[in-house]
């Protein structure tokens, strides 16, 4: 019997799929998920020790990271089973578009969608939205994320 990811989890099983850790690891829920799309919520961007804060605040471009954290956790959860999801990172950004000049004083929760629109076992291109608690748009765009490519060893 093979067994199915859940449909839903909490922060603690969010961070056990992604590779970020601890403060790091910024969502907090994973409200919906299939083999195209994902929705995570969270209120970390209130959170005064959030790690990407600045003392400008944190700032609307984070939201990218936010989007990138659930396109983590997509690709973790659609993984065969048995197989450990592909390291990736972020090529590029399209289209984007932030609509607020803050994130931390949106209200709470930011809910994070992200749809897969192509892709191979090289890179795969999504569509993201961040919205805040009120359903208002905080930022949106399309990102290309390169998978198994390792990184140079330090010299």
């Amino acid at each position: 019997m093979t067994a199915f990811p859940p449909a839903t989890l909490d922060r603690a099983g969010i961070a056990a799929r992604i590779p970020h850790q601890g403060a790091m690891c910024l969502l907090e829920r994973l409200e919906d998920w299939d083999a195209q799309t994902i929705h995570c919520s969270t209120a970390t961007h209130r959170d005064a020790a959030n790690p990407l804060r600045t003392a400008a605040g944190l700032l609307a471009p984070c939201a990218i990271e936010y989007a990138a954290q659930a396109m983590a956790l997509h690709g973790g959860l659609t993984a065969a089973p048995g197989q450990a999801p592909s390291a990736g990172y972020i090529a590029s950004t399209r289209n984007v578009r932030l609509h607020r000049l803050h994130l931390h004083d949106a209200p709470a929760p930011l809910h994070l969608h992200a749809e897969r629109l192509s892709g191979d076992a090289q890179q795969v291109m999504y569509a993201f939205r961040v919205l805040d608690g009120e359903g208002a748009a905080v930022a949106e765009g399309r990102a290309v994320v390169v998978l198994n490519t390792p990184l140079p060893a330090a010299s």
